[in-house]
């Protein structure tokens, strides 16, 4: 019922920004409330983790090594969610996901089992 696709990932160098971007699509004939929506991210053998969620509030919550780096954001009008990232590190290679969950109120959580909505990822490399 919820179509998310990522945007934005690329090949940079450390120190650099980027800004991702996440379209939601709604199927028609579907009525959904997204109580959450966030970014999520996974690099090579490590398991996948939340980096910034946005509620329904508009609260954020951040993963401690982004806190001051990465900023999210949404456009609802264009159901449109970003993360703005500064000052990129080499350890935050990652493929990026965008999720959404319509499963009831979460706040701006960071866990990956309460989001039933996942994007395709977009790929990003940070180079030393």
């Amino acid at each position: 019922q919820v179509l998310l696709v990522e945007s934005g990932g690329c090949s940079l160098p450390a120190g650099g920004s980027l800004r991702l971007s996440c379209s939601a699509f709604v199927h028609t004939y579907s009525t959904y409330s997204t109580n959450s929506i966030g970014w999520f991210r996974q690099a090579p053998v490590k398991v996948r983790g939340g980096v910034a969620a946005i509620d329904s509030n508009s609260r954020t919550g951040y993963e401690d090594s982004v806190k001051g780096r990465f900023t999210i954001s949404q456009y609802n009008a264009k159901n449109t969610l970003y993360l703005q990232m500064n000052s990129l590190k080499p350890e935050d290679n990652a493929m990026y996901y965008c999720a959404a969950t319509t499963l009831g109120y979460v706040g701006p959580s960071l866990g990956s089992s309460e989001y039933n909505y996942w994007g395709q990822g977009t790929q990003v490399t940070v180079s030393s």
